[in-house]
């Protein structure tokens, strides 16, 4: 009788012991707001605690990458589809469907080819500073960033970090063709103060008249304008490219249960609506269920072009527009 009652007593302690290890380790691209309400949000809902790092979508490519083998993180959220996409293709993400998949906006996943869970959607535009142009006119154009009024005016993400900046390129070729694309880029280089490995940063450089021109999501501006500072948020004239953000369950994630969990709570309105009245962050979210915040820029009063998600997916694809640009681009002086 002793030997069974210990028997039991460690049998319980093991079960114990393995619910208390289910945790979610979480990589985190959006701003830094949103990522901190998920995990209070998340474990008042379900009692398993959250971990996170916010990372930078191209940033959180490359980690996953080199864990493949020993996975430490068990979900991606958000940051740009390009590379969630990627990390699917790579097979070191592995495609849940949840159980909320049928009341996701149907738009959302069909553009991607449902290979990926859509998070939100945000759209590229200009974020800017009238009072920090110094008598220059507004920007109206993906060509007028290249006049040099703008000189030392400009910054944008580092699209070697940042998937919003990797969006930015992929418009601007998708629009004008690679080559005329490039162009325009080493124009526009020209009158960059900046490249941030954070999307969102350039909007705060220009919220606080360190630049007048961010190029970025605008969502991230709307935001910044929120919060006070001086900026108007718009998108060109010829067309903007846009993401969607995706939510992703990592490969081998050692905290699997936990880790669909997660997933199936981020997907709900309860959680999406936390992106705008906890984190600040006025994406578009995906559950069809999920009242939208009043701040979200409105597509159908934007100029999206007919973003090639597959295409600008593609792994090879990807990695011979960022060695283009930082060999053509990044090298030249300023």
């Amino acid at each position: 009788m002793a030997r069974i009652l210990l028997a039991l007593v460690a049998a319980l302690a093991l079960v114990a012991g393995a619910a208390q290890a289910q945790r979610v380790n979480l990589l985190c691209s959006p701003d830094l707001a949103w990522c901190e309400a998920l995990g209070p949000a998340f474990t008042e809902a379900t009692g398993i605690p959250l971990d996170f790092i916010r990372v930078s979508s191209q940033d959180a490519l490359a980690r996953i990458r080199a864990e493949a083998a020993n996975p430490v993180f068990d979900v991606w959220f958000g940051g740009t589809g390009d590379p969630h996409l990627i990390a699917m293709r790579e097979g070191i993400a592995e495609m849940y469907i949840p159980t909320v998949w049928d009341e996701l906006i149907p738009e959302l996943k069909s553009v991607i080819n449902e290979e990926y869970i859509p998070l939100y959607a945000g759209a590229i535009g200009f974020v800017v500073n009238e009072e920090a142009l110094g008598g220059a006119p507004l920007p109206r154009t993906w060509r007028d960033l290249t006049d040099p009024a703008y000189r030392g005016l400009i910054a944008m993400p580092d699209p070697t970090s940042s998937g919003t900046a990797y969006t930015t390129l992929a418009t601007l070729i998708q629009i004008f063709g690679e080559d005329e694309a490039f162009e325009l880029l080493e124009d526009i280089h020209l009158n960059i103060a900046q490249y941030t490995s954070s999307g969102a940063a350039p909007g705060q450089l220009a919220g606080r008249g360190e630049v007048a021109i961010a190029v970025q999501f605008m969502h991230d501006g709307v935001k910044f304008a929120a919060q006070g500072f001086p900026l108007t948020t718009y998108a060109p004239e010829e067309g903007v490219g846009y993401e969607i953000g995706g939510i992703t369950l990592i490969a081998n994630a050692p905290n699997r249960d936990a880790a669909i969990e997660f997933i199936e709570w981020a997907l709900t309105p309860e959680a999406q609506a936390i992106a705008g009245q906890q984190g600040e962050s006025y994406q578009i979210q995906s559950n069809m269920n999920t009242e939208q915040h009043p701040l979200a820029p409105d597509f159908d009063e934007i100029n999206l072009i007919e973003y090639d998600f597959d295409r600008w997916g593609d792994p090879e694809v990807r990695d011979r527009i960022l060695t283009r640009w930082l060999n053509e681009i990044f090298p030249i002086p300023r």
